[in-house]
């Protein structure tokens, strides 16, 4: 098992009459960086717990290296494996480079004080971690980043082959959060095996090569990102409805959280068009779609929030290529779906020469006796980037019958009362 770090082999865990880990078999090659992610109470946790030898399994084996963790003394582990705490308390004002060297205890005898070797050891640590010019100070005095940057020096001193993390970042700023896991992908680049409790999933998607999916104790999904951050799993494994996408710069997966909707009755079959972007459609979307409505929508760029939303919930679209203005195909298109609707809703999307067509395609509704509601949370001038032309065209709409909702409840209410003169 040369190429083997770690091997963990049908692991049952129980905390009294609860179990909270079960079957659990995972081998890991030196050099991974593995991500464990997964709901509150499903043993993320309990799992770096195992692997440390903090607690011991009910049943099962835990290997480093070939030989079982449970026979190994508490100085070979800790010359082999680090952890570095979801958070450290710490009472006492030690300086940092004291907080640093005590990493050294595994190599010290009872009574044996720092060496040379120690604090040269203790120093690359500190200044891997950009924190030796704050060795001085109490530990008690430094920022939450700065503490943690200590914790992981502290960490590296003991010269481990693992480095276990338990949300490393979990009580940090998003600034100190990026340093702090940069910081350890540049550590796994230097050949530092890493396993990483993350509660982020984005985070866990930028950093992991790999991620372990635990739901209620047991190994759901083992893979890439990719493969274990789907639509479907998160949904299963969450209970959340999601958007999974590539990044357009790191090209990493990221994922956008759709908000759960209130469950309510039908209102009825009516049809409704959306003219949206940019994100102002797609809390619309889903309360229509959770109304059973049905809807449709256009033009919008691909790669759009809206168009994304629309692709989710297998609503009907007119798509044009990203950053590209409306072609005459494409407002051709969206026409088909207006004259098939029976109600048309103007989102409150800024307009541009891109996109102006879709006031004009909104007016062909207005043309064809299609009602149009203009959703106007904020004015058309704070909106209009056409040099006036927007503006113009959405006092054309209100001329011709327009209605105007000032937010999505007001529109929603415009909507329903349209539902109800169509049922009648």
């Amino acid at each position: 098992m040369t190429h083997v770090t770690l091997d963990v082999q049908n692991i049952d865990c129980f905390y009294g009459d609860r179990q909270v880990l079960e079957r659990i078999n995972l081998s890991i090659q030196k050099g991974d960086f593995i991500g464990i992610v997964g709901p509150n109470g499903s043993g993320k946790s309990t799992f770096l717990k195992v692997i440390s030898r903090t607690l011991k399994p009910k049943s099962g084996v835990v290997y480093l290296d070939g030989e079982d963790i449970q026979r190994l003394s508490p100085r070979f582990i800790a010359r082999n494996l680090a952890v570095v705490p979801q958070e450290t308390s710490i009472a006492f004002a030690f300086t940092a480079l004291d907080i640093v060297l005590m990493g050294r205890s595994p190599y010290l005898g009872r009574f044996e004080t720092e060496g040379y070797d120690d604090l040269s050891i203790a120093k690359a640590a500190m200044e891997k971690t950009n924190t030796w010019h704050l060795g001085e100070r109490p530990i008690t005095s430094l920022s939450g980043g700065e503490k943690q940057r200590v914790i992981i020096a502290q960490a590296l001193a003991q010269e481990p082959c693992i480095l276990l993390l338990d949300e490393p970042t979990s009580h940090l700023d998003i600034n100190h959060q990026l340093e702090i896991m940069d910081l350890v992908k540049g550590l796994n680049g230097d050949g530092l095996t890493v396993i990483s409790v993350f509660h982020d999933l984005n985070m866990a998607a930028e950093y992991c090569r790999s991620l372990v999916l635990l739901n209620q104790g047991k190994i759901d999904v083992l893979g890439p990102p990719e493969e274990v951050l789907t639509v479907e799993n998160i949904k299963r494994v969450f209970n959340a409805d999601v958007l999974v996408n590539r990044h357009p710069l790191t090209k990493k997966l990221y994922i956008t959280l759709l908000p759960k909707l209130k469950k309510v009755s039908a209102v009825g079959s009516l049809k409704v068009h959306l003219i949206c972007g940019d994100g102002t459609g797609a809390l619309l979307m889903r309360e229509l779609k959770n109304r059973n409505f049905w809807v449709s929508a256009g033009v919008l760029n691909v790669l759009d929030s809206d168009e994304e939303v629309a692709n989710s919930l297998e609503i009907p679209i007119v798509a044009e290529a990203p950053f590209s203005g409306i072609t005459d195909e494409a407002y051709r298109c969206n026409l088909d779906l207006i004259f098939q609707s029976d109600l048309v809703v103007v989102t409150n999307i800024p307009f541009g020469p891109g996109n102006i067509g879709n006031l004009h395609a909104a007016e062909e509704a207005l043309n064809r006796g299609i009602p149009v509601i203009l959703m106007e949370e904020t004015e058309i001038g704070e909106r209009d980037y056409t040099g006036g032309e927007a503006e113009r065209m959405v006092k054309v709409l209100k001329e011709k019958g327009a209605l105007v909702g000032r937010g999505l409840s007001e529109v929603l209410t415009l909507i329903e009362r349209g539902a109800g003169e169509h049922r009648g």
